[in-house]
């Protein structure tokens, strides 16, 4: 069975608008309409992969149900790692060191040794991060997460401080799902965010617009629906932000400046948090999220404007509650219309962990292992190109990024030489094992299930949990020839046609999409 690369002439191409009156494109997906296949469709779509008895119990739960469980009221926190809090509890240390450094030279050296610990401390942050997010039950709230960091960027090759990044995910973790407004107001005052755009050098006697363009461009309006002069007299409310000596943030009133501004026309002494306020009453808050979202969840291509407005009437209705919006969105009627199934290109967490996932495999503890092919891939953990995210979509696919996608799958079915391993990594592998979170590759013993199975059982198997749509009676049957082989019924030979058709179908075009 052949392999191809993803082009445009498979599902990825260009859905037909959906027919949808837009009073009715939001309206609640119809519950006699509700079976397996939109289960999966909503949980490959809204997490990560579609496991057959998460499928099942959403089927027998009904949609609601379903969705309280992915975007619960109650948030599961990402505690701070210890390499973290080690690598913060040693910044006191450092400064001192710093300010004793005899001579340049001296000096270097030490912030060289600092900016290795943080770096060492992120990469094991990430790889701590990879395993919470792998957990199914959460799997929604972290993709979630990861939709607001792809608004609210930041990168550590700028902030250069891992406890930053971690409290700013943690910001947006804890907000996720509350008031828009409120998510905001928290990111301002969020240590890496402030860093990120240089906000801690604005003074009230020569404020920095960089936050206040960004709040309306990127984070809240959209290009186009404000002014220049909207962003010189925003940037003024936001002077004052700071940081201390330990890195968290804190209010300077000598710096702010307190004098009346003019922002979308009306004026006042107004605060950052009062900027943030004016910005979401402006008719163009309502539509920005959604269509966030839109391009994050749905499509490549636009979604109609007048389906989008209608969302955001709604939405601003509920005082831009992320929680609302989430189910509402996911349990409309266009989400789960037929143009929007199984032609999205999966981003490279998401074809990451449906591998674990639809393998059942844990993460495997070493950043080499991990984090480094899904920066092979394309995305660099913790690191976005720039202040407007990931470009998404048909970006994650070129003839670099695909090649990596397929070793890494096959990488899956290779055991590891832990022999091999250094000695750091002993100690995470060490760690793990004593934890029976060890379940790294597959082995013939997972297959095993499989070998009493006819061919055309494993092929739908196989069919159903891996692809996001029903193929083609041919396809089908190219698999089942695959399975059956010469036809050699030894074990052995069993095992490794299962195992090729397996890897053959996480490498194809179709496992790609969602």
């Amino acid at each position: 069975m052949e392999t191809t690369t993803v082009s445009s002439t498979s599902r990825s191409a260009r859905p037909p608008a959906s027919a949808l009156p837009p009073d009715e494109a939001w309206r609640p997906f119809p519950a006699a309409q509700w079976d397996a296949a939109a289960a999966r469709h909503l949980f490959r779509r809204a997490a990560w992969s579609a496991q057959p008895a998460d499928i099942k119990r959403a089927v027998d739960e009904g949609l609601p149900a379903t969705l309280d469980r992915l975007f619960p009221a109650q948030i599961a926190l990402f505690d701070k790692p210890k390499p973290v809090v080690e690598y913060e509890n040693g910044m006191p240390e450092h400064a001192a060191q710093l300010k004793a450094a005899a001579t340049p030279d001296e000096k270097r050296e030490l912030q060289k040794i600092a900016r290795e610990r943080s770096r060492q401390s992120l990469q094991s942050m990430a790889v701590q991060w990879l395993s919470f997010a792998a957990h199914p039950r959460i799997s929604a709230q972290e993709k979630w997460v990861l939709f607001l960091g792809d608004i609210y960027v930041v990168s550590y090759e700028k902030v250069n401080r891992s406890d930053q990044i971690w409290e700013h995910h943690d910001i947006l973790r804890r907000h996720s799902l509350g008031p828009a407004a409120t998510l905001a107001k928290a990111v301002s005052r969020s240590p890496a965010m402030i860093r990120y755009l240089d906000l801690q050098a604005s003074k009230r006697d020569a404020p920095n617009e960089n936050f206040a363009r960004e709040l309306f461009e990127l984070f809240v309006l959209g290009e186009g629906n404000y002014t220049e002069k909207d962003i010189k007299e925003a940037a003024r409310a936001f002077t004052g932000y700071r940081l201390d000596k330990d890195g968290g943030f804190y209010f300077a009133p000598k710096q702010h400046d307190n004098s009346p501004k003019t922002v979308f026309g009306q004026t006042g002494a107004f605060t950052g948090d009062d900027i943030i306020d004016l910005a979401f009453r402006r008719p163009a808050a309502a539509t920005f999220v959604p269509r966030e979202m839109a391009r994050f969840y749905l499509s490549d291509h636009p979604v109609d404007e007048n389906q989008l407005a209608a969302l955001g009437a709604w939405w601003a209705g509920q005082k831009h509650d992320l929680r609302a919006l989430a189910h509402r969105f996911f349990g409309s009627r266009l989400f789960f219309a037929p143009d929007y199934r199984g032609n999205f290109i999966k981003n490279p967490l998401q074809y990451y962990f449906g591998l674990l996932q639809d393998l059942r495999l844990d993460v495997t503890p070493a950043p080499r292992l991990t984090v480094a092919p899904l920066r092979q891939m394309g995305l660099h953990i913790y690191n976005p190109p720039n202040v407007r995210g990931w470009v998404g979509g048909r970006s994650w696919i070129n003839s670099a990024t695909l090649s990596a996608r397929r070793q890494f799958a096959q990488g899956l079915f290779t055991p590891i030489d832990e022999k091999k391993i250094n000695a750091d990594e002993k100690v995470d592998f060490d760690a793990a094992h004593a934890a029976g979170n060890d379940r790294f590759t597959v082995n013939n013993q997972a297959l095993q299930r499989f070998v009493d199975m006819t061919p055309e059982q494993i092929a739908d198997i196989f069919l159903q949990v891996f692809l996001p749509v029903k193929v083609s009676a041919d396809y089908r049957e190219s698999i089942i020839r695959h399975l059956t082989g010469d036809g050699n019924k030894q074990p052995s030979r069993i095992l490794t046609r299962i195992r090729d058709t397996a890897i053959t179908l996480l490498q194809s075009p179709e496992y790609q999409l969602c």
